[in-house]
């Protein structure tokens, strides 16, 4: 047990470290500066700008970069939809997969787009391996979105008055080029050299322990999965995600993919410092975010190395913990690391079943997607997080009777209003679309597993995954229907581009805004108070909007547990 609790000491200070260098690389990237991929990408990426008729050199403002956003990725998902629902007869389908119904097209393809990748299709027979490539691609893209947003904020902030933002374009395919598949490539290759297959053969054939002969899907895995963590995307090539053995075979590949689910938004909150030269600032929010991370981590750790005292109350050996629905190879720890990594930071992928968790383990999960900033998603976690900060910048200035001002920056209503839609915007979504199934028994209580308590928590748990754009799920809800499919649906397209737009907007209103110097009597907003500030917060809004539907779900399920 000590030497899994040093493994995953290790791969917290991996991550840091290749953050930290990381960070300092996509900063010099979003602002042109040269690096050492300038050589190989330069020609391409004027090619590709030349063909495609855009000139990435046009700075413009945040609504036309907002419109230029919305626009490619509706295209992104007219393309899908057609991909999705005539498969049968598309390339590159050996194992014959069919093709989808419309809601469930309509699900996949926005639940990709959204860097949700919420699937309720059943991994590899749902989709044909050119439905895969698409998928990936989608990986790409949309992480790149989240890079391309972020970096319109990045120059807000660096500029004293201004409104060009730069160019979604440009971000977007230098976010793809330079960041995304250099390192996409690497981990893929790590994960071909531990077992991962990459291939476009159909079924093959394997013998089991047993010496039995089955026909495995295989299929251009490694690549899929590299994009699949690095992007924080999450979707699993195959159904099982990568508690699969070819998805994850070894505790090598189970390490590598953990760092590289963290990476980027590590790395994005160390180039924030670093783009607009307050490092000071930066490790104020990381150490926010990291406060967050380690409660909710430390403590599913805990209830997982645990084991289940059910099931010592029979005489079962529980000293290698909740095994339920857990890999032996990875264990309880390493799981249960991920467990809340995969929930806080957006990406959904799972190295066990969610379900099988202890009740409290499943409430920090649900909790870590309710805050949905601490670290967050690939772009968005550091915005989200931005809507927090300009509620505290104006609480704290009317605390202590100065100008709200954040960066130079007024606070004024505009940005107070948006802020708190955005910040509403969550709760709304995850309680409504819950409450709208709880009282539709007819889709909701009769697409459930488990009955009570625990079922409650499954569909809180769909609805929640589909608002944080995280994508994992409480595995006993069948949610393969046309009300999960088209109400999940909607509420992912309204969860993603919602709050990229409102903090975008946010940051475009202020760097418009005259520039203030900071004087004796500016609010510091990079000090350990000031996050604190921030802290509560964000575990206020969360506990108020959250904390009775969690005593609905996992808490009542707990306490009636240990009553038992």
């Amino acid at each position: 047990m000590d030497a899994e609790f040093l493994a995953l000491v290790a791969m917290f200070l991996i991550t840091l470290i290749l953050g930290i260098a990381l960070g300092k690389y996509i900063a010099k990237v979003f602002s042109g500066q040269k690096t050492f991929l300038d050589p190989v990408l330069n020609p391409v990426e004027k090619f590709l700008f030349k063909i495609s008729g855009i000139d990435a050199e046009k700075g413009m403002d945040w609504k036309q970069n907002m419109k230029a956003m919305l626009v490619v990725n509706f295209f992104w998902f007219l393309l899908g939809m057609f991909i999705f629902m005539n498969q049968s007869w598309l390339p590159l389908n050996p194992d014959q997969s069919p093709n989808q119904s419309p809601d469930l097209a309509f699900n996949t393809t926005i639940s990709f787009l959204t860097n949700c990748n919420l699937q309720h299709y059943s991994g590899e027979t749902g989709v044909s391996y050119f439905g895969q490539l698409y998928l990936m691609f989608l990986q790409f893209v949309t992480a790149a979105t989240g890079m391309a947003a972020l970096a319109h904020v990045f120059i807000a902030f660096r500029e004293k008055t201004t409104d060009n933002l730069g160019n979604f374009f440009s971000f977007l395919l230098r976010s793809t080029t330079r960041i995304l598949i250099p390192i996409s490539l690497i981990i893929g290759m790590i994960l071909m050299a531990e077992g991962t297959p990459m291939t476009f053969q159909g079924k093959q054939a394997m013998t089991t322990l047993e010496g039995k002969s089955v026909e495995v899907s295989t299929g251009p895995v490694a690549a899929f999965v590299s994009i699949k963590h690095l992007g924080t995307n999450g979707g699993g090539f195959f159904g099982a995600n990568s508690a699969h053995p070819l998805e994850n075979p070894t505790f090598i590949t189970n390490m590598t993919e953990m760092v590289a689910q963290m990476l980027i938004p590590f790395a994005l909150i160390f180039a924030f410092g670093y783009f607009i030269k307050r490092r000071k600032l930066a490790w104020t929010i990381f150490g926010v975010m990291t406060i967050g991370f380690f409660a909710l981590m430390a403590a599913n750790v805990a209830f997982e190395t645990a084991g289940n005292p059910a099931l010592a109350k029979i005489g079962a050996d529980i000293s290698l913990g909740n095994l339920e629905g857990k890999e032996i190879r990875i264990g309880s720890a390493a799981s249960a690391y991920w467990s809340i990594a995969t929930t806080v930071i957006s990406t959904g992928s799972i190295n066990s079943m969610h379900d099988s968790y202890m009740p409290l383990s499943g409430m920090n999960m649900l909790l870590a997607m309710m805050i949905n900033c601490f670290y967050g998603g690939v772009g968005v976690g550091i915005l989200n997080y931005l809507v927090f900060i300009i509620l505290a910048v104006f609480i704290s200035g009317l605390m202590v009777g100065r100008t709200p001002e954040f960066l130079g920056k007024k606070i004024e209503a505009k940005e107070m209003k948006i802020a708190m839609i955005i910040a509403l915007l969550h709760p709304i979504l995850i309680l409504s679309g819950t409450a709208l199934a709880s009282y539709l028994p007819e889709f909701g209580a009769k697409t459930l597993s488990n009955p009570s308590f625990h079922g409650f928590s499954e569909m809180l748990y769909e609805f929640t995954s589909a608002s944080a754009n995280n994508g994992s799920e409480f595995a006993g809800l069948q949610n393969g229907t046309p009300f999960w499919n088209i109400s999940t649906g909607i509420v992912m397209i309204l969860a993603r581009f919602l709050p990229i737009i409102g903090p975008v907007a946010i940051a475009g209103h202020l760097a418009a805004k005259k520039f203030i110097p900071e004087t004796s009597g500016t609010l510091k907003t990079d000090t350990p108070t000031f996050g604190l500030i921030t802290l509560m917060i964000i575990l206020l809004v969360a506990a108020l909007a959250f904390f009775p539907a969690l005593t609905l779900g996992p808490l009542a399920e707990y306490f009636s547990a240990i009553h038992q």
